[in-house]
């Protein structure tokens, strides 16, 4: 979503990195550079221009220019300022007891609501809480069966009436069932339009007013530009808020919703949806987001998804196959679907430090290849994965008809796998040799 804010902050960022002390005229030119890659990113005009001010404060208190790494200064400052912009700080659900918790999602149709309620409820599930969904959107077409699909997928229970008229009186219902059950947080699906006109915002008014929600979360489209500013001072107007979720953040807009949300709305943003799988539901970090944006990735919480997809358990007993060089195709094959458990490659990608730099640089990434690695070794008996040796030419042609690839693209897989094992027998024999304490013997 960031890309072209990326490429523009990081070309301000490299002309500053690296000139030593910079003039006052240099400070303002790159202001000024900021505040354009913002305008081009749809952020709002009123939002660019505290942030430049803000920013210009803090350059002047600071006299940056003076330093001899102003460059790191004046990047340091714009981190800071990013920061701020998007919240400041992290801010987790309140979910105090006595329960059910219960967390009312508003929005308009489109926008990802119902999903969006689906994966809130298996983050909670998967974090020890047992959350129930409500169907309350009782006029559009299949809203209601459209929750108890994504909420069997999700592995969570949904709470519908199919003859019901009045959505408030089904939150209530739920709410009992909720506490006689045994839930312990009460996700509510509410009604959507196509426009937040007068008769939805009365509506959930009634709804708020009667469940007292402990969260109220405004679920907004990221790629909607300034009509999710719109939308979003609708809705305030109209009943709390107290947090956002914004949707679509992989997509491809200019990003200028999320750089805005936070400000115009005065409300924190909660999670971020980042893919269309239930499991695509990040908590939001205004710090690594500041970071991501400014190219310097994002490295927590890559650590974090690679935690949750992998077992520390598997981690150690593949870290000392690694340092005996007994690592397998099976090994590998392994690795490889917990990698693409973590989500699509571009986006773990763009969680590494430079990465951003090297991609405008020309640098491409073909998940189709992992997908073709994936087959290739899938094809494969359990014979071949733990020893490629034996596979003589027919064997890889057998391979290559199974996977639906060639016998050149089978041919340059072992020749990668043994040359990474004959590295990692040249670092096991050195380890050795210098006596380090971790080299087996």
């Amino acid at each position: 979503m960031f890309d072209g804010l990326q490429q523009r902050l990081g070309e301000i960022v490299r002309k500053l990195t690296g000139r030593g002390v910079l003039s006052a005229a240099d400070v303002d030119a790159a202001l000024r550079d900021v505040r354009l890659a913002l305008l081009e990113a749809d952020v709002n005009v009123k939002v660019v221009r505290d942030f430049t001010a803000r920013l210009r404060e803090a350059a002047v208190g600071q006299e940056v220019w003076k330093h001899l790494d102003a460059g790191q200064q004046v990047v340091k400052l714009v981190h800071a300022e990013l920061t701020r912009l998007l919240g400041g700080g992290a801010r987790d659900l309140r979910l105090a007891p006595p329960p059910p918790a219960v967390v009312l999602l508003v929005g308009l149709n489109g926008v990802g609501k119902t999903t969006s309620a689906a994966k809130l409820a298996r983050w909670l599930r998967r974090r020890g809480r047992a959350p129930l969904l409500v169907a309350t959107d009782l006029k559009r077409p299949a809203a209601v069966e459209q929750l108890r699909v994504v909420g069997a997928a999700a592995g969570v229970p949904v709470y519908a009436q199919d003859d019901a008229t009045d959505p408030v009186a089904v939150a209530l219902a739920a709410v009992a069932h909720a506490r006689a059950a045994g839930y312990d947080v009460v996700i509510v699906d509410s009604a959507g339009r196509q426009h937040a006109d007068d008769a939805l915002m009365a509506e959930l008014a009634a709804m708020h007013a009667a469940l007292r929600p402990r969260e109220t979360l405004l679920v907004a489209d990221a790629m909607a530009g300034q009509d999710a500013l719109t939308m979003a001072e609708r809705f305030a107007a109209a009943l709390p808020i107290d947090g956002v979720i914004l949707t679509k953040l992989d997509g491809d807009a200019r990003g200028g919703a999320a750089l805005s949300m936070v400000a115009t709305l005065g409300r924190p943003i909660l999670f971020v949806g980042v893919g269309e799988k239930l499991d695509a539901l990040e908590p939001f970090h205004p710090d690594r987001m500041a970071g991501r944006i400014l190219g310097m990735g994002d490295v927590l919480t890559l650590i974090e998804k690679a935690e949750a997809a992998i077992s520390a358990e598997r981690a150690a007993e593949l870290e000392r196959k690694l340092r005996r060089a007994r690592f397998t195709l099976e090994d590998f094959l392994e690795q490889l679907r917990q990698v693409r458990q973590m989500g699509p490659l571009d986006q773990l990608l763009e969680m590494l430090p430079g990465f951003a730099r090297a991609r405008t640089a020309g640098l491409t990434v073909d998940e189709r290849q992992l997908k073709r690695v994936e087959a290739m070794i899938q094809s494969m008996t359990p014979a071949e994965r733990a020893d490629p040796s034996i596979i003589d030419g027919s064997r890889r042609r057998r391979i290559a008809r199974g996977s639906g690839t060639t016998v050149h693209d089978v041919n340059r897989l072992l020749k990668q796998f043994e040359e990474t094992r004959r590295l990692l027998r040249q670092v096991e024999e050195r380890g050795r040799g210098r006596g380090w304490p971790w080299a087996p013997r």
